[in-house]
């Protein structure tokens, strides 16, 4: 099969960090160009890619077989829509959409038209989270009772994007990292029964939504998950507590880092983690007390598009369904809902 040619729609910072270069070396796509609206550089980078001067070019296009939504969350379900109805398989950014019923929606009008469509949950491959996936795979911890998961930042400042910071759909925090850490929740532990939500405003001239704590509740379980941007000492990105033991472990991927600095995915030492942000294990194990660190696996955002790959080319499912991404919004919709009412919302 010929390579799947495909177009951004944006070559900003995550066109440039978390599409490009793995659309680039994977022998399965081809980088046919990205919409560029003040500066054509993609084939300053790629010089075999085009710029397209607006979407209508993308849309028009008739050798594109598929097209990554990376724009401003509130742009989402405009363009995905218009992506579908040009007969095109899509790639959404999170937050997949504003709202559940948006991506009910694009999921009804993908299977209508039998297109793939996927939502681009990339932290499910960071190092960190890959390896207390598998620790709880393994049952290491036995029956998990509480786990929280964060994004504990410190920046008071103001981002100088404005779709971050000007009120409106999909503006706040909720929406920018809650999807990472609700995603992660849901790949651990399914949909909960209900959500609890905190929702609220730290930063001095925010307009917008920068603090959240949220619990999901579940039979015999309780994951919380936070996020927030007033943490100067930095909490853990994953506790995890079991009947056996508890696993601790930082937040510390080194993608981003090494793909903003100009490494290749297939470059040696793409996704390795310092030794010393090692997770910490504290369990029973074969009648003995362990308490001991273990070693980080590596993150492999490659892995996506490898999915992505088989899923248009053999009907395999997503790598990260649009289901699943529907699934995050409801739960971002009832923390929503939650704040407001100062209530528990049952899904």
């Amino acid at each position: 099969m010929p390579p799947i040619k495909t177009a951004l729609l944006s070559f900003g910072m995550s066109g440039q960090v978390f599409h490009a270069p793995f659309l680039h070396q994977h022998p399965g796509f081809t980088l046919a160009g990205s919409w560029e609206r003040s500066k054509e550089q993609i084939s300053d980078w790629y010089p075999d890619a085009k710029s397209y001067a607006n979407l209508e070019s993308v849309l028009e296009d008739p050798e594109l077989d598929l097209v990554i939504v990376n724009t401003p969350t509130y742009t989402h379900y405009e363009y995905a829509k218009k992506v579908l109805q040009a007969g095109k398989h899509v790639v959404v950014e999170k937050a997949f959409t504003t709202t559940a019923g948006e991506a009910k929606d694009l999921q009804m009008l993908a299977a209508q038209n039998n297109l793939k469509l996927a939502v681009f949950q990339n932290r499910r491959w960071d190092s960190d989270f890959t390896t207390v996936k598998s620790v709880l795979d393994e049952g290491r911890l036995g029956r998990v009772v509480e786990a929280t998961l964060a994004y504990a930042r410190y920046d008071p400042n103001l981002s100088p994007k404005k779709h971050k910071e000007n009120p409106g759909p999909g503006a706040g925090i909720l929406k920018d990292l809650g999807p990472h850490l609700v995603d992660q929740a849901l790949v651990l532990f399914g949909i909960p029964e209900a959500v609890y939500a905190d929702i609220g405003i730290t930063r001095h001239q925010s307009q917008v939504d920068d603090y959240i704590h949220l619990l999901l509740h579940y039979d015999n379980v309780h994951v919380h998950i936070k996020a927030g941007y007033f943490y100067r000492e930095p909490l853990l990105g994953y506790v995890v507590h079991g009947s056996k033991g508890s696993f601790l472990k930082s937040r510390a991927d080194v993608q981003e880092s090494q793909l903003k600095a100009g490494m290749v995915p297939s470059a040696t030492g793409y996704g390795i983690e310092p030794h010393a942000e090692q997770g910490l294990l504290h369990t029973e194990f074969k009648g003995a007390t362990v308490r001991d660190y273990i070693k980080t696996l590596p993150g492999n955002y490659m892995a996506f598009y490898e999915g992505l790959y088989r899923a248009i080319t053999t009907n395999a499912p997503e790598p990260v369904t649009a289901q699943e991404g529907l699934n995050v919004m409801r739960v971002l919709d009832a923390a929503v809902a939650s704040c407001q009412a100062k209530r528990m919302i049952h899904l």
